[in-house]
């Protein structure tokens, strides 16, 4: 099978699945090696981005997905007749934020990191289907263990868990802001 035909194929194979399609399942089909096959996904993506199309490939962990061109959003946002995308609440993301560098987690971890409770921003992220139940801790009561899903990376632009910025740069930052309002006051 040539080239040509094999990007055509994978193109509309992630077109029609609309999810996110792992590297093995695709050269299954094709009747490919992976080995051969990843290369020639890498070569579309970058072709994707050279011509600006309105469509790009992008890696999530092993798998591959067809997405809107993150450039485009206000005008495709204009399509959308539906109300019920709510933005994550402060405490969604503070919570959100904790499972995704402390994965695998605790509830009770969470709540001692935040010093509240956390039961509902959990089940909003399960909802969203950021988070889900990795399984349970083998101690007393057997607690829930929290960790981040691959529609998380999908919504944050990663393509693994190991893409988040280190969180020294966020200590960093607020270091900064912190010696500017110590100069702000006058100390």
């Amino acid at each position: 099978m040539e080239k040509k035909e094999i990007k055509s194929i994978v193109e509309a194979m992630l077109f029609t699945w609309g999810d996110p399609l792992e590297l093995k399942e695709i050269a299954s089909i094709i009747d490919l090696n992976e080995k051969e096959l990843e290369p020639i996904i890498d070569e579309m993506m970058d072709e994707f981005d050279y011509n600006f199309r309105g469509l790009k490939i992008i890696r999530i962990n092993s798998a591959f997905q067809l997405v809107t061109r993150p450039d485009h959003y206000e005008w495709i946002k204009k399509l959308s007749t539906t109300t019920s995308s709510k933005n994550l609440s402060n405490a969604a993301l503070e919570t959100l934020s904790i499972i995704a560098y402390r994965q695998p987690v605790i509830k009770s971890d969470i709540e001692a990191i935040r010093g509240v409770r956390c039961d509902r921003s959990i089940e909003t992220l399960m909802n969203k289907e950021l988070v889900k139940e990795l399984g349970r801790l083998d101690k007393i009561g057997r607690p829930i263990i929290y960790g981040t899903t691959d529609n998380f990376l999908r919504n944050f632009g990663l393509e693994k868990i190991e893409d988040l910025p280190p969180l020294e740069e966020f200590e960093k930052k607020e270091d900064t802001m912190d010696e500017n309002d110590d100069i702000m006051k006058g100390e």
